[in-house]
Order: C-alpha cells, then sequence, then structure tokens
C-alpha cells in the first residue's frame, strides 16, 4: 500500500496536468476558429444573404467605447500623474527630472495606456459578453439561432469583436493624450516646465512607430478579450451559478492575458 499511493497521486496529478492542457489548447483553438469565421462572415456574409448586421456593431462600439471613456480618461489620467510623480522623485536624486518627459512620454504610449484600457474593458465588456452568451446558452437561445439557420459566430460573436478592434485602439488614443496632458499639468506645476516646452518635449521624443506600438497591442488585447469572453460564456454549465463563475474566469483569463501578451511583446521588441 505504501509503494502504490505515491504512484497513484503522482498519476492523478499527471493526469489533472494532462487534461488541463490539453483543455486549454482546446479553447485556444475554439478562439482561433471563432476570430476566422467572424472574419468570414464580415467579408463574405452578404453573399450568403448572412451579413453581419452594422446596426449590433454600433451598439457595441457605444456600449464598448463611448461608455467607457469616463472611467478610461479618470484611470489613464491617475496612473499618467501618477508615473510623473514618481518619476520626477526618482530622477530628483541624480539631479534629471527635467528629464522625466522622455520616460514618461515612451512608458504611458507603448505600455500603459494601451494595458490599462485593456484591462477596464476587460472588466466591463469582456466579463458583460461572457454573461450575455452565458445566459443564452442556458435558455438554449443559441440552439435556437441553429435551428432557424442562423450563425450564432455571425450574430453573436462577430459584432462584439469588430467592435473591439475598432475602439479598444480609439480608447487608447484617447488615453495617451488624456495622460500626457494631465501629467503635464503635474510636470508644469512642480517643475515649471511650461505645457508647450512639454508639448515640444513630447514631439521630439515620440516616433510614429512608438504610437503604432502601443495600438498594435491594443488591437491584439481586443482580439483576447472578445475571445476569452465568447469561449467563457459558450462553456457554462450549471445555471446561474455556471454564468457567474464563466464571468469571473473570463475577466481573470483576459486580464492575465493581457499582461503575458504585454510581457511577451516587450521581450521581443529588444531583441
Amino acid at each position: 500500500m505504501e509503494s502504490t499511493t505515491p504512484k497513484s497521486a503522482i498519476g492523478r496529478f499527471f493526469d489533472k496536468v494532462g487534461r488541463t492542457t490539453v483543455a486549454g489548447i482546446e479553447e485556444v483553438g475554439n478562439g482561433g476558429v471563432m476570430v476566422a469565421e467572424s472574419l468570414y462572415w464580415l467579408f463574405f456574409g452578404y453573399r450568403m444573404k448572412q451579413p453581419v448586421r452594422l446596426n449590433a456593431v454600433i451598439q457595441q462600439m457605444m456600449d464598448i467605447g463611448i461608455s467607457a471613456i469616463p472611467i478610461i480618461a479618470l484611470l489613464g489620467g491617475s496612473i499618467s500623474v501618477t508615473l510623473a510623480i514618481q518619476g520626477i522623485y526618482t530622477l530628483r536624486i541624480f539631479g534629471a527630472e527635467s528629464h522625466v518627459t522622455a520616460g514618461l512620454a515612451f512608458i504611458v504610449v507603448r505600455e500603459f495606456a494601451p494595458m490599462i484600457t485593456g484591462i477596464l474593458v476587460a472588466g466591463r465588456s469582456g466579463s458583460a459578453l461572457a454573461a450575455r452568451i452565458g445566459t443564452m446558452k442556458i435558455n438554449q437561445e443559441i440552439d435556437a439561432l441553429k435551428v432557424m439557420g442562423v450563425s450564432p459566430i455571425r450574430f453573436l460573436v462577430a459584432p462584439p469583436l469588430i467592435a473591439m478592434l475598432i475602439m479598444v485602439p480609439c480608447l487608447t488614443m484617447m488615453s495617451n493624450v488624456v495622460g500626457l496632458y494631465l501629467a503635464g499639468i503635474y510636470i508644469n506645476v512642480e517643475l515649471g516646465i511650461s505645457l508647450a516646452a512639454y508639448l515640444d518635449q513630447i514631439i521630439d521624443i515620440l516616433t510614429i512607430d512608438d504610437v503604432l506600438h502601443g495600438l498594435g497591442k491594443s488591437v491584439i488585447y481586443a482580439i483576447e478579450i472578445a475571445v476569452i469572453g465568447v469561449v467563457n460564456g459558450a462553456s457554462v454549465e450549471g445555471g446561474a451559478e455556471g454564468v457567474g463563475k464563466a464571468t469571473t474566469r473570463s475577466v481573470v483569463q483576459a486580464i492575465s492575458a493581457i499582461i503575458v501578451t504585454a510581457m511577451v511583446v516587450v521581450i521581443l521588441s529588444t531583441l
């Protein structure tokens, strides 16, 4: 008994690891298929007389983008001001606090604005998407769509995916502007650098590649948020409790994916 129990425990451990790995790979595969099918319906749906509904895309854009403007502006500006405060505090040790603009511009545009925007959209819209699709699955509405000959991908997945691909980069750009402006106000008060001089420094330091780097990340984050929300919503089981668990899981997975993606992109960009 003593010799078989550890082996049994080890076997169960590796069995659990294997099943979890396979399930994770399956979810990634399902997400890739959903993205491909959404693009297919977007470009070829009209030929099959089932185009992606423009009204649905616009409604999703309103929910994902316009409604999120206040909270993204508030948090984007707050984080940028915090970075300015910490940057001045750190550089003052070396007597170089006047150079805070360089580090602030790069870190806001390339990293923090896309990341904070993605995290907020994941918390607001990704969770709502998972809850909506999960509720529809429990109520067998998705099965009803299939019976009526309506593709659930075209009807449920394509509109939020397209809306996120449009609105997340727009929100990121807005976060850049608001964050850098509010940070500039603090720098003006603390160091006496005028906003005009601060703006000239920003223009001299940043390049188009820096801006595109941040926007490119936001596009990746948008795909991750939409896919994770849909996959978790479609996997709901067990009624209302299952919907709650899927919603929580979608937020955790989306935020984790955003942070890991940001780290991987930074590593790759330095190679």
